[in-house]
């Protein structure tokens, strides 16, 4: 299969509306070519004029490690290019950044999660450009968690760098894909275009990521498919206080960790709760000491998730209802436990980290209040669900 770059570069003809414009690149570490080129090089090589880049949440070269860690503007040493950041003074993009180019090629992997800043930052981009005459196209890539839709949709009031707009946190799109909603919904008068990928198969082997592509980080701790697949659920303990596994090898893979919790307890007051919910995965228990981050330096005992391999359901696999079981199996057997992380998230003071996260405060509350059963949140998210499906049908181009 070939995704969006590489059909651009195999095809004159998908490059000839290029040529005489100012082009502007998108970019990130995991931008790169079938042959591992990075797109910038591999653009500029094909003699496309290439006036600036763009990088996003963790920079073009990827090197920020944690939420909230900016990147400086700079000018590229090689081709002497700015190289603006959508993550340091700004996140969205300023008039002087788009006067730099007339097209704008957006190249990024994303993880099929509303919460991965990559989503926001394409509907940013489509804002700056909306009225001016400037073009928008997405070079396509796989979601690698595939068709899969789960959690609530984000509330009218509730957007934020993680929340661009009412979906749900796994959202099924492709950034093609999603950039057609974003026009529709946000009525934004701009001139978009997705090269789409050839021989992408969301229901093939590898349910989403192609099995002949080797994994890059996209961003620092998006080390392997298996995190991608489970972040749309490990993501939420970035708002509570036990650890996601940064500062390990393995971060984001883990149902948490924590010095002070017993995993097989947790684990098997999940499997009483909601046995259902465990499905299409590995769940095994095991310890580690984040080099960093929170619980640094202490032994923490965990759940892996490992949603890989001859364990892997991918339609029964439920990262978001995994993640929010294992709160609520903490929050009965805790009760008292400090459960949410109260810490500016993402550039959101007032509200708690977990709300910002979920788009609204359902699953915390679902979480602390002790009459509420599984079927009471697998009824609010179903609901979701089923109206963000018919929601995105018309916007899916595979």
């Amino acid at each position: 299969m070939k995704f969006g770059i590489d059909r651009l570069l195999a095809d004159p003809t998908l490059r000839a509306p290029l040529a005489g414009k100012r082009v502007a690149l998108v970019a990130h570490p995991a931008s790169v070519t079938e042959s591992l080129v990075h797109s910038l090089d591999a653009l500029i090589a094909a003699g496309v004029n290439v006036t600036s880049a763009f990088g996003p949440q963790h920079g073009l070269k990827g090197d920020k490690q944690d939420n909230m860690v900016e990147t400086a503007d700079e000018l590229d040493p090689l081709y002497n290019i700015p190289v603006f950041s959508l993550y340091g003074e700004v996140r969205r993009p300023t008039g002087q950044m788009m006067s730099t180019a007339d097209v704008f090629l957006f190249d990024l992997q994303d993880l099929g999660c509303r919460i991965y800043t990559f989503v926001t930052t394409l509907l940013y981009l489509l804002e700056a450009a909306h009225g001016t005459g400037k073009e928008v196209w997405v070079l396509d890539r796989p979601n690698p968690a595939g068709r899969p839709v789960e959690g609530t949709l984000l509330r009218l009031g509730q957007e934020s760098f993680v929340g661009a707009g009412p979906m749900v946190m796994r959202h099924g799109l492709t950034l093609g894909e999603m950039g057609r909603w974003f026009i529709d919904h946000f009525k934004l008068d701009v001139p978009y275009r997705v090269i789409e990928m050839q021989g992408w198969e969301p229901e093939g082997p590898g349910f989403g990521w192609p099995q002949d592509r080797i994994w890059i980080n996209p961003s620092p701790n998006a080390a392997n498919l298996n995190m991608a697949r489970a972040y749309a659920g490990t993501v939420m303990l970035e708002g509570a206080t036990l650890s996601e596994g940064r500062g390990t090898t393995r971060p984001l893979e883990v149902l948490f960790g924590a010095p002070d919790v017993d995993a097989k307890a947790v684990l098997a007051e999940m499997r009483g709760l909601a046995p259902e919910w465990l499905a299409g995965c590995a769940i095994r228990e095991c310890f580690f000491e984040p080099t960093f981050h929170k619980h640094a330096k202490t032994l923490c005992n965990a759940l892996m998730i490992h949603a890989e391999g001859a364990f892997y359901d991918h339609h029964a696999f439920r990262p978001w209802r995994l993640q929010a079981l294992a709160f609520k199996a903490i929050r009965r057997l805790y009760p008292d436990y400090p459960l949410w992380r109260d810490f500016p998230y993402e550039y959101e003071f007032e509200r708690l980290a977990i709300d910002v996260i979920n788009g609204g405060p359902a699953l915390r509350e679902w979480v602390d209040d002790a009459a509420a059963m599984p079927s009471d949140l697998d009824a609010l998210a179903g609901a979701d669900e089923a109206a963000w499906r018919e929601t995105i049908r018309p916007y899916m181009l595979y």
